[in-house]
């Protein structure tokens, strides 16, 4: 049986890899300390997963955690994920093939793989996410429903995390239309579990997606990716109900930061699942009392076909082979002092310690795969730990 699954013909499908270059891609992302931010960093760097790969062990003899592991998962080892997905009806797509949303492409690092299973033609659509409490009032199920089940007769893909209450009510609305289930855990992995029905459900009318492989069980840090994804691949995300500390407000955030719509449905002020919603109005959010009002936001921007395909990558030609780079240990001293646990712009590091961008870009990556660092995906990076005084 083939690792890979035929592609479709379509002409979209264009920046479709090889199978060699998929199986390097997944081996990268796959790799110790490896996400996202780092994966395209070391694309950009070095020119290709195959490059970077060769150069990930050096940066483990340069490492000063000597636990840390940066040597490459084998191509064996990604090749049993690969048939694991397999055997669940799982795809393996990347950044610009067939069934990779298209808009999602276009975040600032966003992810390389991903592995879906349905309705890979439900990527085309315009999408718009719902999300909301856990604990989801009667009234906001009923209004969830039927606002998706309109916004999907107007023809929008309906996007949520399949969690329970507004989530649920979400992908149930709009199940014989059109729905995608973005999951934090394995393709195999049901949860909640009292979802499981729901899921096989969505499998074969709809569409679910994960980053991660199969047997993956969700940790509470992998929401806020899941949620990353959720709302990176609509044109805009609507909060029905939500209290103030819900998940749901970090998918709104998200949005709004990704330059996407926020939309919110108001609710009395004594009920607590309506502060997240009603805060989120008072900050800016448009607010949603039917579907109509969200179609006036979402239509001009619905037109999919102009969300053509972001280039793969863009070698970074001011970087050379890192083995040609000396980097003193001085220097790897001053960026340090530079850095702090609030998030700054790599351009300000670099104007701090008056090194050439090249040898700062160099040591930021060190230490994201060292683990000392956090990319947020974008130009902003942060310690994960404080410097010892």
């Amino acid at each position: 049986m083939p690792l890979f699954k035929s592609r479709p013909s379509d002409k979209s499908a264009s920046l479709a890899l090889s199978d060699e270059q998929k199986l390097n891609w997944l081996r990268l992302i796959r790799s110790h300390n490896v996400g996202p931010a780092t994966f395209w960093r070391l694309i950009n760097y070095f020119g290709g997963a195959e490059q970077a790969l060769e150069h990930l062990p050096e940066f483990q003899r340069r490492s000063k955690k000597r636990q840390s592991q940066h040597s490459p998962i084998t191509t064996q080892m990604v090749e049993r994920e690969l048939k694991a997905a397999h055997k669940f009806g799982a795809t393996l797509v990347a950044r610009g093939e067939h069934g990779y949303p298209p808009i999602l492409a276009f975040l600032d690092a966003p992810p390389p793989l991903l592995y879906i299973k349905g309705n890979a033609d439900l990527t085309t659509l315009p999408a718009v996410a719902i999300v909301g409490s856990r604990n989801g009032s009667a009234v906001g199920q009923k209004f969830t429903r039927r606002l998706v089940q309109e916004l999907a007769q107007a023809g929008y893909a309906i996007v949520s995390g399949l969690a329970r209450g507004i989530d649920t009510a979400a992908h149930t609305g709009a199940l014989d239309q059109a729905t995608m289930a973005v999951i934090a855990g394995g393709i195999d992995n049901y949860y909640p579990p009292q979802n499981k029905e729901l899921q096989c459900q969505i499998e074969k009318t709809g569409l679910v997606i994960t980053e991660n492989p199969p047997g993956f069980e969700p940790r509470a840090r992998d929401f806020p990716r899941r949620n990353r994804i959720i709302s990176g691949c609509t044109l805009g995300t609507i909060v029905v109900e939500a209290n103030l500390r819900s998940g749901s407000l970090i998918t709104a955030r998200l949005a709004s930061e990704q330059g996407r719509e926020v939309m919110a449905v108001p609710g009395h002020p004594t009920d607590p699942r309506a502060a997240g919603p009603n805060r989120l109005i008072m900050s800016g959010a448009s607010m949603i009392t039917c579907a109509s009002d969200a179609l006036d936001l979402l239509t001009p921007m619905s037109d999919i076909k102009r969300y053509e395909q972001a280039s793969m990558f863009e070698p970074d030609t001011d970087l050379h082979s890192i083995e040609t780079i000396d980097i003193e240990q001085s220097a790897r001293e001053i960026v340090l002092n530079a850095l702090s646990t609030q998030a700054v712009e790599i351009d300000e590091i670099i104007r701090a310690t008056g090194l050439h961008s090249r040898e700062v870009r160099i040591i930021l990556l060190e230490l994201e795969l060292d683990g000392q660092l956090e990319h947020d995906g974008a130009q902003n990076i942060r310690l994960l730990e404080p410097l010892a005084s």
